[in-house]
């Protein structure tokens, strides 16, 4: 959901008594969430690169609106299927039997048009994680909640895999949206480590254990009173659950960078989220799945500066430098487990003399 709730905090309005698409008031009629003599004030939110997102404004009460797009709003040309907003539909509606505290409210789903409606999440009772720790604000229980999430969520996904894998049989649109845009495009640029970066990329598409958020991004990520609340699972897919893990902790590594007077606290939260997901991973031996994590995860840290998705708040060039180094060695000789690739980054951050 790039993201419905999570654009909110920066979000500005279009006409607010004009909605972009006659067929989206239609779509709130049918599904009885408005009566058709109520007047929808619509706004869209802002932050998001891969879908439209607005805010609802009915009398008394307001919800959120997502479609797809085609052409994502990226500088690179990165095409994506808009079957997707169906699978984040479907995710959703996974996750809510599970952790329904964590999940947006699912409120209706319209295939054809490519469009669901789901709650509204006051922006004052749940701040999005990565302004929380874009403002130094890191706190280690936020990250423990989250590992426990992640994962019951894959967790239960397992133990459900005959039924979800044929649902979420979506590796094209993974491919489409994580691996071409992260991994390959990425090797690209480095045909040093090309080969390895393929690699990576045809591993993790081969796996099949459990039900991939694959967008666990602290952008996506609400601090609720009920604890974290998970947005933007259209890149859901039933694959490779080392995935979402590697993804979430490759951000707060890179926070580091950021905040280098808060990098034990974002390492403490690592570790933290690292130990509470391997409470509830327990469909495989945690060496193997650790192991593909920390092997993915400098792959990642890579695509974050040099693939089509580079994160906005690194535009210094020794930052990237510090990333790039990390990378390339973790690249070349793997870790075996997660804790690893936390001692070579803090090793990197000392060795450029980074205030602590």
């Amino acid at each position: 959901m790039k993201p419905a709730i999570r654009s909110i905090h920066s979000s500005t309005t279009m006409n607010q008594q004009n909605s972009p698409d006659p067929r989206l008031d239609a779509f709130l009629v049918e599904h009885k969430l408005a009566r058709s003599n109520e007047t929808a004030s619509w706004h869209a939110l802002t932050g998001g690169v891969s879908s439209d997102i607005w805010r609802v404004d009915l009398p008394g009460r307001s919800l959120c609106v997502k479609r797809a797009l085609s052409k994502l709003k990226v500088s690179a040309d990165w095409q994506a299927p808009v079957s997707r907003n169906a699978y984040e539909w479907a995710w959703i509606q996974f996750a809510a039997q599970h952790c329904p505290d964590n999940i947006p409210h699912p409120l209706a789903h319209d295939p054809q048009l490519g469009v669901f409606a789901m709650s509204f999440l006051e922006p004052n009772q749940h701040p999005v994680w990565k302004q929380q720790l874009m403002a130094g604000h890191v706190e280690v229980g936020t990250a423990i909640a989250l590992g426990h999430i992640l994962g019951r969520l894959h967790a239960a996904s397992a133990a459900d895999s005959s039924e979800l894998s044929k649902a979420f049989d979506t590796i094209e649109n993974f491919r489409a949206l994580r691996l071409e845009p992260y991994l390959i495009a990425t090797s690209a640029r480095h045909p040093d480590l090309a080969s390895r970066l393929k690699q990576l990329a045809q591993r993790t598409a081969d796996v099949r254990a459990a039900l991939v958020h694959g967008d666990v991004s602290p952008k996506n990520i609400l601090v609720g009173p009920k604890g974290p609340v998970l947005l933007d699972a259209e890149c859901a897919w039933f694959g490779d659950p080392a995935f979402d893990l590697a993804f979430c902790l490759n951000h707060l590594l890179l926070k580091c960078l950021v905040h280098p007077e808060k990098r034990d606290a974002l390492i403490a939260c690592f570790k933290a989220l690292t130990e509470s997901y391997f409470d509830d991973a327990d469909w495989e031996p945690r060496a193997s799945l650790d192991a593909r994590a920390a092997e993915l995860l400098p792959a990642l840290l890579l695509a974050r500066v040099d693939g089509k998705s580079p994160v906005e708040y690194l535009s210094d060039e020794r930052q990237r430098g510090v990333v790039r180094t990390v990378a390339t060695t973790l690249l070349r000789r793997p870790a075996e487990y997660l804790s690893q690739v936390a001692a070579v980054w803090l090793e990197e951050i000392d060795r450029h003399c980074l205030p602590r």
